[in-house]
């Protein structure tokens, strides 16, 4: 494997980490298509089938391609090892199903992602596992959800879309003193500028779809831990299930985690810029984003998140109830000329979207009040264009509210 022989930058890392290039010298990682691999001999087949020895035998169990990919997220989050899988939230479930059983408990945020809220607390409850759902900044509330059974505390941090923002080591402190597991999901502050396992995580989830990639092309997920973990936990999940992923997305996302380092310091910065900018403007009534001064956790973020807020905020604006919020914000999607009205997140294109009939859309009122997603809130995933374009196209809806 291509491991670099003496410590690296993480951007260094981002760059250089993959297998080893095959006898042609490839300088750019090689994509392997391909779903079955020739064993050279019937005992050596059936060792690396039976995981007594390494090497590739079908490609629901794995592929250099792939393997590249988890080598270099490995490195950059400090991981032993990394595990792949086609999706974010398939990183997730397959975390859920490696680590749970019937009977198991888990604690989570209020204020986490839509589909990992109705995950955990709905679909997973069918088989038997409980979950609770705390605030997000609370730690005492944390604590105070410990029961005897909890084997998972879950975060994201900052969420999504509030960008609410969490005390890693306090709740890797509560974790481990349950004889619980730390989850974090960084995929908004990526380890370009968050680094969890090193504040006391014991598992780090990605969706490679977001910031990893960076041009919103494939869809990936990664969980990223102990190699014992890895390989005793999540690794028969992947192999019973199946939630593979493809090499050609593999092959994306790694080129994608490249430019990785010098996307996220453009991006905040235009983040940071436009927060204030929006902080100020008349048809607005909050900001919410962990690089200006009034957020609530702008300090602790500051201390986690390598000084940086990031590449998302978002926004409420100023109605006199829900329905003249869910209308003005609508107009000022309407309005777009330039930025994309569009869910995901992490492209070097801005991407704006209406949280409440979107990503946390399938919710219910109560929940989505719990998560503080009101009908006027704007999320924006910041890109690369111009500041002053970016400013011009959301001004053309809110100055004319």
């Amino acid at each position: 494997m291509n491991q670099p022989k003496r410590k690296l930058h993480p951007d260094t890392l981002a760059v250089r980490t993959s297998v080893d290039a095959t006898q042609y010298g490839e300088n750019s990682e090689a994509l392997f298509l391909t779903t079955g691999y020739v064993q050279p001999d019937a005992l050596t087949s059936a060792r690396r089938f039976s995981g007594d020895e390494e090497g590739y035998t079908y490609g629901r169990y794995g592929n250099p391609t792939v393997t590249s990919f988890e080598m270099r997220l490995a490195a950059m989050e400090g991981a032993q090892a990394a595990i792949s899988t086609a999706s974010g939230m398939s990183a997730i479930l397959m975390m859920c199903m490696g680590l749970l059983k019937a009977g198991d408990h888990v604690i989570c945020s209020h204020s986490m992602f839509g589909s990992t809220i109705k995950l955990i607390g709905s679909d997973l409850a069918k088989f038997g596992v409980q979950s609770s759902f705390v605030s997000q900044t609370d730690v005492q509330a944390w604590k105070a959800a410990v029961q005897p059974n909890t084997k998972l505390l879950f975060a994201e941090t900052p969420t999504n879309p509030l960008t609410d923002v969490c005390d890693i080591k306090a709740l890797a402190e509560i974790a481990h003193e349950a004889c619980a597991w730390l989850a974090v999901d960084n995929c908004f502050a990526t380890p370009v500028l968050q680094r969890p396992l090193s504040l006391g995580a014991d598992i780090v989830v990605h969706s490679g779809t977001k910031f990893l990639d960076g041009q919103g092309r494939v869809m990936a997920g990664a969980l990223c831990a102990d190699e014992a973990l890895i390989r005793e936990n999540f690794l028969p999940v992947l192999k019973s299930a199946g939630m593979t992923l493809a090499a050609f997305n593999a092959w994306v996302v790694l080129k994608g985690m490249e430019t990785l380092h010098i996307r996220m310091k453009a991006q905040s910065e235009n983040a940071l810029k436009l927060a204030k900018w929006l902080q100020m403007h008349p048809a607005v009534a909050r900001v919410h984003y962990p690089g200006l001064s009034s957020h609530p956790q702008h300090e602790l973020a500051m201390a986690q998140q390598s000084n940086c807020g990031g590449a998302v905020l978002s926004f409420e604006i100023k109605a006199a109830d829900a329905d003249q919020a869910r209308l003005r914000a609508f107009h000022l999607l309407d309005s777009l000329d330039t930025l994309s009205l569009c869910t995901n997140l992490g492209d070097t294109k801005t991407l704006v979207a209406h949280p409440a009939s979107t990503s946390h859309g399938r919710l219910t009122d109560a929940q989505r009040q719990l998560a503080g997603v009101g009908q006027g809130l704007i999320r924006v995933a910041v890109g690369l264009e111009h500041i002053d374009d970016i400013q011009t196209d959301l001004d053309r809806g809110l100055s004319t509210l």
